[in-house]
């Protein structure tokens, strides 16, 4: 990221010109996405002539919606559920490591007229591990992921790419997992089988959606109590900041990390291929998190 201005922005400088440069965010439903907040306030810091908008689209309207924006000024998109795969398909050209995830959550409209699929979800996984789990590595014993979704197959990726060389895939239904090992460097393992799939483990991934209220029984397997130092255990959600899994993680030792930032790791290389520019250093956490608690004062 570059330095941020000191001084205020003009007043002209908060209109947008006939050349203003556009992103956005393209998923259903994305009301409650912190993406137009993450990026406005990098534009804004850096007083572009530009605008990023939250586009939700209908279950059956993501590919009209992306086509027609091509050949004009829009620069890209990021895609949140239930689109990423259909933007992997939909691209022109794709990034190794989008064909890795078998998913896309980042669109870049170039200005041949071509659409290019990038996958940096697996860049924020690991943003977020070294920034809340210092000396955090990819090597550090086995890492167990918990889920076989496209969150899951991401998250493979990127921390084989990182050094990880014991992967294991944890998921209800032993089937799916033994799927995405097929594609990837991965071994399968079902609900029955955690604590093997958790033995020995320096690094925890929960991948699903499950565990987000704090009234919901806690339906996934826990690693187990380690004196020496804990797992490093991550949850990919960020929406509570501390999901009822980390907080029972945290209960028996382990050190936790939380998805927002995650979500911020992802946008950086995403804001750069949109607007040609590095966000700034800017505290976007903060004003995240105020967003995300706006009555409560800060979040743990």
């Amino acid at each position: 990221m570059t330095g941020a201005r000191s001084e205020p922005l003009t007043a002209h400088e908060g209109l947008l010109s006939g050349e203003a440069m556009v992103a956005g965010v393209v998923g259903h439903p994305v009301r409650h996405s912190l993406s137009p907040r993450l990026h406005g306030a990098w534009i804004r810091a850096l007083g572009l002539d530009a605008a990023y908008v939250p586009l939700d689209v209908g279950p059956h309207g993501f590919e009209t919606v992306a086509r027609a924006l091509i050949g004009g000024s829009f620069r890209g998109m990021n895609v949140t559920l239930p689109f990423k795969e259909q933007a992997l398909v939909l691209a022109d050209a794709a990034t190794d490591r989008a064909r890795a995830a078998g998913a896309a959550n980042v669109l870049v409209y170039r200005t041949d007229g071509t659409v290019l699929a990038d996958n940096t979800d697996g860049e924020g996984l690991l943003y977020a591990l070294r920034r809340q789990a210092p000396g955090w590595r990819a090597d550090r014993g086995p890492v167990t992921v918990i889920g076989a979704g496209g969150a899951a197959r991401g998250a493979v990726a990127a921390l084989s790419a990182a050094g990880a060389t014991d992967i294991r895939i944890l998921n209800r239904t032993r089937a799916r997992a033994d799927a995405l090992c097929a594609l990837l460097p991965a071994t399968a393992f079902g609900w029955d089988a955690a604590e093997a799939a958790f033995e020995g483990a320096g690094t925890v991934i929960n991948a699903t959606s499950g565990q987000l209220t704090a009234d919901a029984p806690l339906s996934l397997p826990l690693p187990p109590a380690r004196a020496a130092g804990g797992v490093v255990v991550m949850d990919m959600v960020y929406k509570p900041l501390e999901t009822p899994y980390l907080a029972a993680c945290r209960a028996l030792g382990h050190h936790t990390v939380d998805g927002l930032d995650m979500l911020i790791g992802q946008a950086v290389p995403a804001f750069e291929a949109f607007f040609g520019v590095a966000p700034p250093e800017i505290p976007v956490r903060e004003l995240l998190l105020a967003a995300m608690y706006p009555t409560k004062g800060p979040a743990p």
